[in-house]
């Protein structure tokens, strides 16, 4: 059943949006622009934001457009695929009062894909934008979405999110937001 995202119990997650890996994916400024976009939403309604990044050795930090958007620059840094193989992403995970993932970066076929099973196993309702993930292929990308919609996932946009959280227009909220998304 597919239920509407409560901003109250909702954190956004970005997965693995560095340096080294980003110039090769497939629609890179489009996943970046997208993400800047659920990072505004998030400081606006105070959702809380969990960063992650794979071997930074050897793919970098985080890009620098995402790293100047979160305050607390605090990624939790991992080897595996799954973020849920990596206890401290479960710490920041169980920290807060969620129900609700909205799930972005790269890559769809791998990270995304095997972190939105496992965040699902656990209970949660898991949103993919699919406008704010992607692969180095669109076969991959396209693998990784209807992977994970098969296992659970809602499969949505960033411009579905967004008016989910503002549930209404003529707020401040949706007045900032809207000059983001002109």
């Amino acid at each position: 059943m597919v239920k509407l995202l409560n901003r109250e119990n909702t954190a956004l997650l970005i997965v693995d949006v560095q340096e080294k890996l980003m110039p090769v994916i497939r629609c890179n400024q489009r996943v970046t622009d997208n993400i800047i976009k659920l990072l505004y939403l998030s400081k606006l309604f105070n959702l809380p934001v969990i960063l992650t990044e794979h071997y930074v050795k050897w793919l970098g930090p985080t890009i620098s457009e995402i790293i100047e958007r979160i305050p607390d620059y605090e990624p939790v840094y991992k080897m595996h695929f799954n973020c849920c193989e990596v206890d401290e992403f479960n710490k920041r995970l169980n920290t807060e009062n969620l129900t609700d993932i909205i799930i972005t970066g790269v890559e769809s076929h791998i990270c995304i894909f095997q972190t939105c099973v496992s965040i699902l196993e656990k209970g949660y309702r898991v949103q993919v934008p699919q406008d704010a993930v992607d692969s180095r292929t669109e076969e991959n990308w396209r693998v990784g979405i209807e992977l994970m919609q098969k296992a659970g996932a809602l499969i949505t946009s960033t411009e579905t999110i967004i008016y989910q959280i503002l549930k209404k227009a003529g707020t401040q909220e949706f007045k900032k937001m809207l000059k983001l998304m002109r």
